[in-house]
């Protein structure tokens, strides 16, 4: 039998938890930092506006959604509970497609409960009623968002202005 033994000295001990609990924090403050902001999108992200990162009040998330240019009433005319399903349907998948350009990526909270903000537009180009904006958030977090109208042609897009979107899904409401 072959055995091995050696003597640790405290103050060695000490350094090395130092070292590892410092490399931790490292780690951790780099998720916290970078966490949201790691999802590629193809645009520059110097080219988009500022956002805040919470929205935990009804003036933040007004904030949020004057960022992208919208003025909406200023409450909600409905909150409500949804659950992001676990599984995506083909209705889903293009759902989630609108999102994909402003980087968000609801595959990542499937199976998690949202809240979903329904606002009135009240200056979309071109059209005066009728126009709605939805402002998912979770953890006081948006991760999606779309403007839709109701009614006769109904069409549903990203958060985004018209003039910056990708061609718009019709609305399935």
């Amino acid at each position: 039998m072959f055995m091995v033994s050696f003597r640790l000295k405290k103050k060695r001990i000490l350094i090395a938890a130092a070292l590892v609990l410092m490399l931790g924090f490292a780690v951790m403050g780099g998720v916290t930092f970078f966490g949201d902001q790691a999802v590629t999108t193809g645009a520059d992200v110097s080219e988009q506006p500022e956002r805040p990162s919470r929205v935990r009040t009804n003036d933040q998330r007004l904030e949020y959604i004057s960022t992208f240019g919208w003025v909406v009433e200023p409450e909600p005319v409905e909150i409500m509970e949804v659950i992001i399903p676990t599984v995506f349907d083909e209705l889903y998948e293009e759902y989630n497609a609108l999102q994909t350009p402003l980087g968000y990526d609801l595959s990542r909270h499937m199976g998690r409960r949202t809240k979903r903000y329904t606002y009135v537009v009240t200056n979309y180009p071109g059209k005066d009623q009728d126009i709605r904006l939805n402002l998912l958030v979770r953890d006081n977090r948006v991760i999606g968002g779309d403007v839709y109208s109701l009614g006769d042609n109904a069409f549903m897009h990203g958060l985004a202005l018209p003039s910056a979107q990708p061609p718009q899904v019709p609305a399935t409401h």
